[in-house]
């Protein structure tokens, strides 16, 4: 009997060694449609080697996904950004040969994709806010209401810099129409012509499908996360704009509820959402990479 107990044991853990854990087994993230990234204000696709979601498409493509990066203006208003979004996706759909896609967006690209959701619903499946800022920024409303036309000064300039870096995409840039799009006052206008998802209470779930697109978002509330990571100090002093209410740097635990709420409470900061910086985060959380294979195994599991 103790000899059959060693062996088994001894079989299990080799099978444990040897095979692939579920999360990352082939055809892990194989989604139906296509997934779509949008970067968020002062985003970008590559800055050199270093991506602005890090190291997350080719972790996605390794399950299986058929996964494309967009660009649109690293500063601009939620609607100039959709539309060039939107101009993006159809390409995408041209070029594949698929009929929706599943749109990702990180901080301002979660409204972005929001927009392209709303105008052409039958484009897209499914849209996934990653720390959106779908019920405004504190941080949004301090750079609108103090020196507005200092930040949008600075605001261009860094948006033209990340640009030139980046390749030179040739879009309008316009850091005070992004501001304003970003503040309480402005998503509340945008909200009300594009409100599929959003949540009609101060903090709870939006409405997790709306014309045919489910909605789903997750975030984090802890600014500072990593004493080697440069954005963490920058952080922990926006985070001071929301007056302890939970909040990632940049954005609060309830601005960034749209649709099902996966989690509002991830150890991680704004930039740890998306595995930035080249991937310094939280050692005590869930990998960012992890999370985003784990959006697009749920993707998968309800056809989508």
């Amino acid at each position: 009997m103790k000899q059959r107990f060693w062996k088994c044991l001894s079989v299990a853990l080799l099978t444990s060694a040897v095979l692939p854990s579920p999360s990352w087994a082939l055809g892990y993230t194989q989604t139906k449609h296509p997934i779509v990234l949008v970067h968020g204000l002062f985003g970008f696709d590559n800055l050199g080697p270093v991506e602005y979601f890090y190291g997350i498409p080719a972790a996605l493509r390794s399950g299986g996904a058929s996964v494309h990066i967009t660009t649109v203006s690293a500063a601009n208003s939620t609607e100039v950004r959709g539309e060039q979004l939107l101009s993006q996706v159809k390409q995408i759909l041209a070029a594949t040969g698929a009929t929706k896609v599943n749109l990702i967006g990180h901080s301002h690209g979660g409204p972005t994709a929001r927009y392209v959701a709303s105008v052409r619903p039958d484009l897209v499946a499914s849209v996934s806010s990653v720390g959106g800022v779908n019920k405004g920024s504190a941080v949004a409303d301090v750079l609108v209401g103090a020196l507005p036309n200092v930040s949008a000064a600075i605001g261009n300039a860094v948006a033209g810099l990340i640009t030139f870096l980046s390749g030179g995409s040739g879009l309008p840039q316009n850091a005070q129409a992004s501001f304003t799009s970003l503040s309480t006052a402005g998503t509340a206008a945008f909200n009300s012509r594009h409100p599929a998802g959003v949540p009609t209470s101060t903090c709870g779930e939006g409405a997790y499908q709306v014309r045919g697109v489910q909605y789903f978002s997750w975030s984090g509330t802890q600014p500072y996360t990593n004493v080697f990571d440069p954005a963490d100090p920058v952080l922990a002093l926006t985070s001071l704009a929301f007056f302890g209410a939970k909040n990632d740097g940049l954005v609060s635990a309830c601005s960034s509820h749209l649709g099902k709420v996966i989690r509002d409470d991830y150890g991680m900061s704004h930039v740890d959402e998306i595995n930035q910086m080249i991937g310094i985060v939280n050692l005590f959380e869930t990998s960012p990479v992890t999370v985003f294979r784990q959006q697009a195994n749920r993707l998968q599991g309800l056809g989508l």
